[in-house]
């Protein structure tokens, strides 16, 4: 009869040989490449003692192509939940030592199990990937478990937040479940993604293409906008998210954290009054707006290196999560096209589905024109932002600093898409177009037929410009709230944050909307 001694002895060789997860010379070689094991990023991302490992003895129950044979420590993946922060967060970790960390049948019921748990609890989700993709000796097994890991995102998408750190390889199917989560940060020397790799590229296409150009940090991050923060390595990546998850709530009927500051809510940014150029088409950095007017001028910025005529990130007001949307006049003055409209549109609506004011500045002389953008479909991509500001039922505040002209001043937000309370810098331009488009279309015959042309074009645009190009138009139609100074910005959001803090609350009195499962947004 075996003895109980023997019994828990057994179990722990068992478990130590799952923990071991590889030979000492190949966890060497991992770490000279700037990569931890993902037992190590467990580690290092959960606060010490609290990190619950579930699902350590699964195993895949493949026979095939040697299959039966083949040992992977924990399905090449580590789930469990822990705090982070004092907060409860659920992890999983791809194991690439476990057979490349492929994604099998099991590998991918612990994910979806793990994304289940994070629902049912409430509490945020941390994807780590590093895998060389799908395990293709498993066929139909694999296959199916995609569809089931992808359907539990979805369902969890909107409940509770759910960050992807790419640290590896993802590749094919694989790709596609750090895509759906809500953010997306990519190790930048080792973090790989792409619906096929360039040996498949070069057998189907004939296309040849290395893979750091074809799947690396730029593709992602630059031109695709799928990338939201860039990391050095491992360490800096757990770094970040432990960061963004402090911005916020641990799901969607709870409130974000408020955190104690030192900054006065009500002081002054003297600096503001002399921001905004003299000449209208001169820039200047956002930036330095946005790191004045928060709470201790820390800026957490979102998609940074892609759209960049725009701003997204969160930052902090007397302690309280908002999620900033604002031009960027230092950058094609700040005009919105249709990727600049795409990253606006879903980081409003994740501000929204998670209870986090937004807050808007805007510069911008309007959406982006031309053929390119006509014929890809500006038209479609712009009107996402329209849909993401009227479903929003957060509190609303759009700051105008200088240009709001055209599509640009509802796509910034405006009291008629949706904003709860608008206000003005002096230095505003609020109307349809500017003076000298609107001098070209209005008075194109007289001008033509003029003595003198340029004489009364420029005296119609002077005329235009003192009637409409100015903050006070808006102000007497109460599109505008108030004209404030530049430098009461802060404190001026600071109030209209603490007025607004019911709304914010879920206080659907205020807000009562007809019933509808969601609204038919331009995809």
């Amino acid at each position: 009869m075996t003895t109980s001694k023997e019994l828990i002895e057994e179990y722990q060789r068992q478990r130590q040989k799952i923990l071991q997860m590889a030979p000492a010379e190949v966890i060497e070689r991992r770490h000279k490449g700037r990569q931890w094991t993902a037992r190590e990023r467990i580690d290092y991302l959960f606060d010490p003692g609290t990190f619950t490992e579930i699902g350590m003895f699964i195993r895949h129950r493949t026979v095939h192509f040697g299959m039966d044979k083949r040992e992977i420590p924990a399905e090449g993946v580590v789930t469990g939940y822990g705090k982070v922060n004092g907060r409860y967060v659920v992890a999983f970790a791809e194991d690439f030592m476990a057979m490349a960390g492929t994604f099998g049948e099991y590998h991918g019921m612990k994910e979806t199990q793990a994304i289940e748990f994070a629902k049912k609890m409430g509490w945020p989700v941390i994807g780590m990937n590093d895998s060389g993709g799908a395990r293709l000796q498993e066929g139909m097994d694999t296959l199916e478990a995609y569809g089931r890991l992808f359907r539990a995102q979805i369902l969890a998408s909107g409940i509770v937040p759910q960050l992807a750190l790419l640290m590896g390889p993802c590749m094919g199917g694989q790709a596609y479940h750090p895509i759906m989560q809500d953010f997306l940060i990519q190790c930048k020397h080792t973090g790989f993604m792409g619906i096929a790799g360039p040996a498949f590229v070069k057998t189907q296409l004939g296309e040849e293409i290395a893979l750091e150009e074809l799947c690396g940090w730029k593709a992602h991050a630059v031109k695709a906008g799928q990338t939201h923060m860039l990391a050095e390595d491992d360490k800096d990546a757990i770094d970040k998210a432990k960061e963004l998850l402090a911005f916020l709530p641990c799901n969607n009927t709870e409130q974000p954290p408020r955190t104690e500051t030192q900054d006065d809510p009500w002081r002054t940014c003297p600096e503001l009054d002399t921001i905004i150029p003299d000449q209208a088409t001169q820039p200047y950095d956002m930036h330095k707006v946005i790191e004045a007017i928060v709470d201790d001028g820390h800026f957490f910025e979102m998609l940074k290196h892609n759209a960049r005529s725009v701003i997204t990130g969160f930052a902090r007001f007397n302690g309280r999560t908002v999620g900033i949307w604002a031009n960027q006049p230092a950058w094609a003055a700040g005009t919105i096209d249709i990727d600049a409209a795409d990253k606006g549109a879903r980081f409003i609506r994740f501000c929204d589905l998670f209870n986090i004011p937004v807050v808007t500045l805007c510069d911008c002389p309007g959406y982006m024109i031309g053929s390119d953008q006509e014929w890809k479909g500006i038209l479609r991509h712009g009107a996402k932002l329209l849909f993401a500001w009227a479903d929003a039922t957060v509190p609303l505040v759009s700051v105008v600093l200088r240009k709001s002209y055209a599509g640009a001043h509802y796509g910034m937000l405006d009291k008629g898409i949706g904003a709860d309370l608008v206000f003005a810098w002096p230095t505003a331009r609020v109307t349809i177009v500017g003076a000298e488009t609107a001098a070209s279309v209005i008075f194109a015959r007289e001008i033509k037929e003029a003595s003198n042309p340029e004489e009364v074009k420029a005296k119609r645009i002077k005329e235009y410009n003192e009637i409409y190009e100015n903050p006070y138009r808006a102000a007497e139609r109460g599109c505008v709230d108030e004209i404030i100074m530049p430098s009461d910005t802060r404190k001026v959001i600071n109030r209209a944050l603490d007025a607004l803090e019911e709304k914010n609350k879920g206080n659907r009195a205020f807000n009562a909307r007809p019933w509808r499962k969601y609204s038919n947004i331009n995809l």
